[in-house]
């Protein structure tokens, strides 16, 4: 047992239908005295626990866990994904990423695409990227009407639900960097050649629009983050405080369903195998 918890992870959850600034809020480890070694030792204790979590809760098989991940380009969320889930089973685990939609993805409800990567009983699903993309990127590139897209969180708000009410638990995480950090790191993808295939030119007109997308997203925090689907603004400056974090309330939700491990229907003790 990880023994964390949840409500610890109140000051970065965005409550209901909250405002929220995000040019106010740090990107930076909002903790003091947070020592890097120390933070990556409990990172791989974590690790560990949520392997074992992992395989109970896909034993268990009552629940499914869809964790989406949002943030501005270079915010990590590949690097994320590695780091956490860093020795899960992939039988049980799955990555679902959401790139430009296909004409024939087009052609359906913006939800079609997304319904179809949901997790079944016992899974976890990660989404780099989501639905959250039909209310975002489509908003600042203008690729569709503003009466279109408005209705749309209200479509994510039911889609949500329903999952919720079949079983699904929720977890949203937008990895919150600053635009000096974006530079930075854009600039590495620039200067290094072994990242140089990470940079895509597309990445500076999105950087153009920095202050658009932060309006999408403050909009979408207040629109849909519930009790039920919360979103969680996690400073990810630092790749390591970002990584525990996102470890911490992984392992802590899991936690809290007190999963074990099923009674078996023989003795053990007294079976013998010849």
């Amino acid at each position: 047992m990880c023994f964390i918890d949840i409500k610890s992870f109140d000051q970065y959850l965005v409550k209901e239908a909250s405002g929220v600034k995000l040019s106010e809020i740090s990107a930076n480890p909002w903790e003091q005295n947070l020592n890097k070694l120390k933070c990556n030792e409990e990172l791989s204790y974590l690790q560990k626990k949520l392997i074992q979590l992992q395989e109970k809760f896909f034993i268990d098989r009552r629940r499914k866990l869809l964790i989406v991940l949002q943030g501005m380009d270079t915010s990590g969320k590949n690097s994320t994904i590695r780091s956490v889930f860093r020795g899960f089973n992939p039988q049980f685990i799955h990555v679902a990423s959401f790139e430009k939609p296909t004409k024939k993805e087009l052609s359906y409800d913006f939800l079609w695409r997304v319904h179809k990567k949901i997790p079944s009983d016992g899974e976890i699903v990660i989404f780099d990227r989501s639905h959250y993309e039909d209310v975002l990127a489509v908003r600042v590139n203008q690729l569709t009407e503003e009466a279109i897209w408005r209705k749309r969180f209200q479509h994510i708000n039911n889609f949500e639900q329903l999952l919720v009410d079949e079983g699904t638990i929720i977890l949203k995480f937008y990895l919150h960097i600053d635009r000096a950090k974006q530079k930075s790191r854009l600039q590495e993808r620039i200067d290094l050649p072994h990242k140089n295939w990470k940079f895509d030119p597309s990445d500076l007109v999105a950087r153009n629009n920095w202050e658009s997308y932060e309006t999408a997203y403050e909009e979408v925090f207040e629109k849909t983050s519930k009790s039920h689907a919360p979103w969680y603004i996690i400073p990810a400056n630092k790749k390591w405080w970002r990584n525990l974090l996102m470890a911490q309330i992984i392992c802590a939700t899991l936690d809290d369903l007190h999963l074990t491990y099923p009674k078996v229907e023989f003795n053990s003790d007294d079976t013998i195998i010849t």
